[in-house]
Protein backbone atom coordinates (compact mmCIF):
# COMPACT_ATOMS: atom_id res chain seq x y z
CA UNK A 1 0.00 0.00 0.00
CA UNK A 2 1.46 3.35 -1.01
CA UNK A 3 -1.19 5.84 0.05
CA UNK A 4 -0.41 8.71 2.40
CA UNK A 5 -3.40 9.00 4.78
CA UNK A 6 -2.53 12.64 5.42
CA UNK A 7 -3.52 13.52 1.85
CA UNK A 8 -6.31 10.98 1.34
CA UNK A 9 -9.38 12.78 -0.08
CA UNK A 10 -12.82 13.04 1.42
CA UNK A 11 -15.57 11.29 -0.53
CA UNK A 12 -17.18 13.48 -3.15
CA UNK A 13 -20.49 11.75 -2.46
CA UNK A 14 -21.85 11.01 1.02
CA UNK A 15 -25.05 10.17 2.85
CA UNK A 16 -26.99 13.14 4.23
CA UNK A 17 -26.97 13.63 8.00
CA UNK A 18 -29.67 11.62 9.74
CA UNK A 19 -30.82 11.16 13.33
CA UNK A 20 -28.66 8.70 15.27
CA UNK A 21 -27.98 5.91 15.51
CA UNK A 22 -26.83 4.48 12.19
CA UNK A 23 -24.82 1.33 11.50
CA UNK A 24 -22.08 0.36 9.07
CA UNK A 25 -20.58 -3.10 8.57
CA UNK A 26 -17.03 -3.31 7.19
CA UNK A 27 -14.57 -6.15 6.62
CA UNK A 28 -10.88 -5.30 6.54
CA UNK A 29 -8.99 -8.35 7.72
CA UNK A 30 -8.79 -9.33 11.38
CA UNK A 31 -11.63 -7.68 13.25
CA UNK A 32 -9.40 -7.02 16.26
CA UNK A 33 -7.46 -4.45 14.25
CA UNK A 34 -10.30 -2.71 12.45
CA UNK A 35 -12.19 -2.40 15.73
CA UNK A 36 -9.17 -0.74 17.34
CA UNK A 37 -9.04 1.96 14.65
CA UNK A 38 -12.72 2.91 14.86
CA UNK A 39 -12.67 2.86 18.66
CA UNK A 40 -10.65 6.09 18.38
CA UNK A 41 -13.12 8.05 16.29
CA UNK A 42 -15.43 10.72 17.68
CA UNK A 43 -19.03 9.99 16.70
CA UNK A 44 -18.66 6.22 16.97
CA UNK A 45 -21.13 5.12 19.62
CA UNK A 46 -20.29 1.42 19.87
CA UNK A 47 -18.52 -1.39 18.06
CA UNK A 48 -19.14 -5.12 17.72
CA UNK A 49 -16.89 -7.64 15.99
CA UNK A 50 -18.68 -10.35 14.11
CA UNK A 51 -19.26 -12.25 10.90
CA UNK A 52 -21.18 -11.46 7.72
CA UNK A 53 -21.65 -13.05 4.34
CA UNK A 54 -22.45 -16.60 5.42
CA UNK A 55 -25.05 -18.55 7.34
CA UNK A 56 -25.93 -18.69 11.02
CA UNK A 57 -24.76 -22.31 11.17
CA UNK A 58 -21.18 -21.31 10.27
CA UNK A 59 -20.98 -18.04 12.21
CA UNK A 60 -18.43 -19.06 14.81
CA UNK A 61 -14.73 -18.28 15.03
CA UNK A 62 -13.42 -21.81 14.65
CA UNK A 63 -15.49 -22.49 11.53
CA UNK A 64 -14.87 -19.09 9.94
CA UNK A 65 -11.11 -19.50 10.47
CA UNK A 66 -11.12 -22.53 8.17
CA UNK A 67 -11.71 -20.16 5.27
CA UNK A 68 -14.33 -22.55 3.91
CA UNK A 69 -17.38 -20.39 4.70
CA UNK A 70 -18.70 -17.28 2.93
CA UNK A 71 -18.20 -15.24 6.08
CA UNK A 72 -15.80 -12.36 6.50
CA UNK A 73 -14.58 -11.06 9.84
CA UNK A 74 -16.38 -7.73 10.17
CA UNK A 75 -17.05 -4.94 12.57
CA UNK A 76 -20.46 -3.38 13.10
CA UNK A 77 -20.05 0.33 13.73
CA UNK A 78 -22.90 2.13 15.46
CA UNK A 79 -22.39 5.83 14.89
CA UNK A 80 -23.97 9.28 15.08
CA UNK A 81 -24.33 10.59 11.49
CA UNK A 82 -24.53 14.17 12.78
CA UNK A 83 -20.99 13.84 14.15
CA UNK A 84 -19.29 11.47 11.70
CA UNK A 85 -20.55 10.61 8.24
CA UNK A 86 -20.69 7.28 6.45
CA UNK A 87 -18.22 8.66 3.95
CA UNK A 88 -15.76 9.52 6.69
CA UNK A 89 -15.99 5.97 8.00
CA UNK A 90 -15.12 4.77 4.51
CA UNK A 91 -12.23 7.23 4.27
CA UNK A 92 -10.61 5.68 7.34
CA UNK A 93 -11.43 2.21 6.04
CA UNK A 94 -9.49 2.78 2.82
CA UNK A 95 -6.66 4.96 4.14
CA UNK A 96 -5.77 3.48 7.54
CA UNK A 97 -7.85 0.52 8.70
CA UNK A 98 -6.62 -1.94 6.06
CA UNK A 99 -5.09 -2.39 2.60
CA UNK A 100 -7.92 -2.57 0.04
CA UNK A 101 -5.59 -3.82 -2.72
CA UNK A 102 -5.08 -7.24 -1.11
CA UNK A 103 -7.46 -9.98 -2.23
CA UNK A 104 -8.67 -12.50 0.36
CA UNK A 105 -5.92 -11.54 2.80
CA UNK A 106 -4.38 -8.85 4.98
CA UNK A 107 -0.66 -9.34 5.36
CA UNK A 108 0.01 -12.74 6.88
CA UNK A 109 -3.71 -13.34 7.48
CA UNK A 110 -4.74 -15.33 4.40
CA UNK A 111 -8.19 -16.59 3.48
CA UNK A 112 -11.59 -15.48 2.25
CA UNK A 113 -12.56 -14.55 5.80
CA UNK A 114 -9.99 -11.73 5.65
CA UNK A 115 -11.31 -10.18 2.43
CA UNK A 116 -11.86 -6.48 1.98
CA UNK A 117 -15.61 -5.89 1.83
CA UNK A 118 -18.27 -3.29 2.46
CA UNK A 119 -21.57 -4.86 3.51
CA UNK A 120 -24.20 -2.32 2.49
CA UNK A 121 -27.59 -2.21 4.17
CA UNK A 122 -29.36 -0.08 1.56
CA UNK A 123 -29.00 1.50 -1.87
CA UNK A 124 -27.64 4.74 -0.43
CA UNK A 125 -24.69 3.02 1.25
CA UNK A 126 -23.96 1.07 -1.91
CA UNK A 127 -24.00 4.21 -4.05
CA UNK A 128 -21.64 6.09 -1.73
CA UNK A 129 -19.23 3.14 -1.57
CA UNK A 130 -19.30 2.64 -5.35
CA UNK A 131 -18.70 6.33 -5.95
CA UNK A 132 -15.80 6.45 -3.50
CA UNK A 133 -14.10 3.42 -5.04
CA UNK A 134 -14.44 5.06 -8.48
CA UNK A 135 -12.99 8.27 -7.04
CA UNK A 136 -10.03 6.42 -5.50
CA UNK A 137 -9.34 4.58 -8.74
CA UNK A 138 -9.75 7.73 -10.85
CA UNK A 139 -7.21 9.58 -8.71
CA UNK A 140 -4.74 6.68 -8.82
CA UNK A 141 -4.32 6.61 -5.05
CA UNK A 142 -3.00 3.05 -4.98
CA UNK A 143 -0.47 1.30 -7.18
CA UNK A 144 -2.67 -1.79 -7.46
CA UNK A 145 -6.38 -2.39 -8.19
CA UNK A 146 -8.95 -2.05 -5.40
CA UNK A 147 -10.11 -5.53 -4.39
CA UNK A 148 -12.89 -4.38 -2.04
CA UNK A 149 -16.16 -6.14 -2.73
CA UNK A 150 -19.60 -4.63 -2.19
CA UNK A 151 -21.94 -7.20 -0.68
CA UNK A 152 -25.53 -6.87 0.55
CA UNK A 153 -25.83 -7.22 4.30
CA UNK A 154 -28.24 -10.08 4.87
CA UNK A 155 -27.30 -10.64 8.51
CA UNK A 156 -24.68 -9.70 11.09
CA UNK A 157 -23.63 -12.36 13.57
CA UNK A 158 -21.91 -11.10 16.71
CA UNK A 159 -18.55 -12.67 17.52
CA UNK A 160 -17.74 -14.48 20.73
CA UNK A 161 -17.30 -12.33 23.84
CA UNK A 162 -13.52 -12.69 24.02
CA UNK A 163 -13.11 -10.89 20.67
CA UNK A 164 -14.74 -7.69 21.89
CA UNK A 165 -12.22 -4.92 22.58
CA UNK A 166 -9.42 -7.45 22.08
CA UNK A 167 -6.73 -4.96 21.07
CA UNK A 168 -7.53 -2.62 23.96
CA UNK A 169 -7.43 -5.51 26.44
CA UNK A 170 -4.26 -7.07 25.02
CA UNK A 171 -1.96 -4.19 24.01
CA UNK A 172 1.21 -6.22 24.54
CA UNK A 173 0.14 -9.22 22.48
CA UNK A 174 2.70 -9.49 19.64
CA UNK A 175 0.12 -9.50 16.85
CA UNK A 176 -1.62 -6.44 18.27
CA UNK A 177 1.69 -4.59 18.68
CA UNK A 178 2.76 -5.42 15.13
CA UNK A 179 -0.50 -4.90 13.23
CA UNK A 180 -3.04 -2.94 15.25
CA UNK A 181 -0.97 -0.46 17.25
CA UNK A 182 0.74 1.20 14.25
CA UNK A 183 -2.67 1.87 12.66
CA UNK A 184 -4.04 3.42 15.84
CA UNK A 185 -0.94 5.58 16.27
CA UNK A 186 -1.19 6.74 12.66
CA UNK A 187 -4.84 7.70 13.17
CA UNK A 188 -4.04 9.64 16.34
CA UNK A 189 -1.35 11.62 14.54
CA UNK A 190 -3.63 12.24 11.58
CA UNK A 191 -6.51 13.52 13.69
CA UNK A 192 -4.24 15.44 16.08
CA UNK A 193 -6.84 15.18 18.80
CA UNK A 194 -9.53 16.85 16.69
CA UNK A 195 -11.92 13.92 16.36
CA UNK A 196 -10.71 11.31 18.79
CA UNK A 197 -13.19 9.77 21.20
CA UNK A 198 -12.59 10.67 24.83
CA UNK A 199 -10.86 7.86 26.64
Amino acid sequence: MTIDPWSFPDPEQDLPPAPPPAKAVLAGGCFWCTEAVYAELEGVLSLRPGYAGGTAETADYRTVCTGATDHAEVIEITYDPTRVSYGRLLKLFFSIAHDPTQKDRQGADIGRQYRSAIFYANAGERQVAEAYIRQIERDGLFDAPIETTLEPLTAFYEAEDYHHGYAARNPNQPYIRAVSTPKVEKLRKLLKGQAVRPG
